[in-house]
């Protein structure tokens, strides 16, 4: 799947660039389209991204489009089981990637190849956006995380709900917040995606539930 860039300027274009060449470290791997060569999971992930910000914000500004692009930038430096496999760890872990993927892509952007350079301002609005700040109030922060939830829904729930500590009443309850999560408008794309029997029944099933 290859998904571009829409009317970036060069120096948002060159940023785009090397978001993608960071993620194509990625040493975890995921099957290609159709069972082809693999390909490195956060490049794959991010592609999910701009492909669901586009179907729900074609007109995104170029910090929405580079925020959504590295949302989990380089997060395999930091993966989940250096916390604790429980609730406070998994809310520690989670906060702490935000964090360093903000920062680590603030860097980025500071590149010396990125001519002319994006602003302080321009660098701090991406962060801000991959910390998901302002999350009640930031329509683009709202819409980053209405992306976020779609991209679960369609490239990561099947996986999600195959894993045997989670049962059904569990992913029920998943569910129920990843749509509280979104906007009404995120919640109509999701209703309109093509999913599993299994993930049309279960959500249903959240939506039903009180």
């Amino acid at each position: 799947m290859s998904v571009s860039p829409a009317n970036l300027s060069p120096t948002y274009a060159e940023a785009w660039r090397l978001i993608d060449e960071a993620h194509a470290a990625d040493p975890n791997r995921i099957a290609g389209p159709g069972g082809l060569s693999s390909v490195p999971y956060e490049l794959h992930y991010s592609q999910k991204m701009t492909k669901w910000l586009q179907s729900r914000c074609p007109d995104a500004s170029p910090a929405l489009q580079l925020a959504c692009r590295a949302q989990h930038f380089r997060r395999w430096e930091l993966p989940r089981s250096s916390y604790p496999m429980t609730r406070p760890g998994y809310l520690t872990w989670r906060a702490k990637q935000k964090t360093q993927a903000a920062a680590k892509v603030v860097d980025l952007l500071s590149s010396s190849t990125i001519q002319p350079p994006l602003a302080p301002e321009e660098r701090e609005r991406v962060a801000m956006l991959i910390r998901k700040e302002a999350l009640s109030s930031d329509g683009e922060t709202k819409i980053l995380e209405d992306v976020a939830c779609l991209v679960f829904l369609d490239d990561q729930f099947d996986e999600f709900e195959a894993k045997t500590e989670i049962d059904e009443e569990k992913m029920i309850r998943i569910l129920r917040k990843t749509w509280g999560k979104m906007t009404e408008q995120g919640r109509q794309l999701a209703l309109g995606m093509s999913l599993s029997d299994k993930a049309k029944i279960l959500i249903g099933k959240a939506l039903a539930s009180p």
